[in-house]
């Protein structure tokens, strides 16, 4: 059962030392550890992050985070290429740690291939595990809100990211499920199959959002949340289509 869920981007400046003596965006880095940290508040028993991965499977839940991965002058250990996570979930692994987690996870990648139900099957299946779950889904919006944006202007992405926030503001999280697949990767908006997991993992609950971060530094739509469950829905009211 999700007892709390929080929703943040995965860039790896979000890790100290990654951008060397410059702090940048350490805004959003704040906002990102105060959603993690009222999930661990809450006292879950596991924390599952889910986040973009080349292909679908689950990571060791003991990996760990490699920073000299985005920048090899931290001169850290490297981890072996077969066992290091991919970018959001490293980056998901480092928020935890920040938060002063240290209990149970899961570490639950998800290809960007996978049709909206399979995410939201991914997302039931991680909140269906024993005990208390705390769910982090780790998922960047549009890469195309600005002409030195990753993927170069396209006018439908503010729209696109305007979308996505007003759905998790309202609390009504199914809505992620309408979001189009080819249209999101179109836009380079990597965290569509996160989005969804989130949906389907508290599908069911009633949800409370409060929206932490919303903006586009560098073209890039990041939206950090806090999804507080407070109670199952009546009957006929769950918020995913089954």
């Amino acid at each position: 059962m999700i007892v709390a869920a929080a929703l943040c981007p995965a860039p790896p400046l979000l890790v100290r030392g990654v951008t060397g003596a410059q702090d940048v965006l350490p805004e959003l880095r704040a906002a990102c550890l105060a959603a993690v940290a009222e999930v661990v508040a809450a006292g879950p028993e596991v924390i599952a992050v889910a986040g973009a991965a080349g292909l679908t499977r689950r990571w060791d839940g003991r990996s760990r985070v490699d920073p000299s991965f985005w920048a090899p002058g931290l001169r850290r250990p490297a981890v072996p290429a077969a066992d290091r996570l991919p970018g959001s979930l490293a980056v998901g692994a480092w928020l935890l740690a920040e938060a002063g987690y240290a209990g149970a996870r899961v570490l639950q990648g998800i290809g960007p291939g996978e049709p909206a139900a399979r995410c939201a099957e991914i997302g039931a299946e991680l909140a269906a595990g024993a005990g208390r779950t705390g769910l982090l889904a780790m998922a960047d919006g549009s890469a195309r809100r600005a002409l030195r944006a990753p993927g170069y202007l396209d006018d439908r992405a503010a729209g696109f990211d305007a979308s996505v926030e007003r759905i998790v503001r309202s609390g009504e999280l199914g809505g992620l499920l309408g979001i189009d697949q080819e249209l999101a990767a179109e836009l380079m908006a990597t965290g569509r199959p996160a989005w969804q997991a989130l949906a389907g993992g508290l599908a069911g609950l009633r949800v409370a959002a409060e929206v932490r971060y919303c903006d586009a530094p560098f073209g890039v739509g990041y939206l950090v949340a806090s999804l507080r469950a407070a109670g199952a829905l009546p009957p006929g009211r769950d918020r995913v289509a089954r």
